[in-house]
């Protein structure tokens, strides 16, 4: 089991900038790949970002040039315990709960893990 906490989200006029944090605790050992999505008002959830514990890094390609993820090495340079997302430059289109989810892999079965999500809302 992991146990995923998201903070961070907030209110922030357009221009802004939020950085988003996911803790993680459990059985952090498993977590392959953690990610941010993102889930809008009427809109299906979205992949923002994604980092693997190996270090690869996957964008939205319309997010990647304002949204950066990454992790805190400080804390835990072998597993994915801590997962930043800085985010820059914001409008009111990224206005939308944003969800940490971390997979992990345990004798070949993948569980996903979401957190409860924290609200960003963008104004303009």
């Amino acid at each position: 089991q992991v146990q995923l906490v998201e903070s961070g989200g907030g209110l922030v006029q357009a221009g802004g900038s939020l950085r988003l944090s996911c803790a993680a605790s459990g059985s952090i050992a498993n977590i392959g790949v953690v990610g941010w999505y993102r889930q809008a008002p009427g809109k299906q959830r979205e992949l923002v970002a994604a980092i693997t514990t190996r270090g690869s890094i996957n964008y939205a390609d319309s997010l990647k040039a304002r949204f950066t993820i990454s992790r805190d090495n400080a804390k835990n340079t072998v597993y994915l315990q801590t997962v930043y997302l800085q985010m820059n430059s914001l409008s009111v289109e990224d206005t939308a709960v944003y969800y940490c989810n971390a997979r992990t892999l345990v004798w070949g079965e993948t569980y996903d893990y979401w957190g409860q999500g924290t609200q960003v809302t963008v104004s303009s």
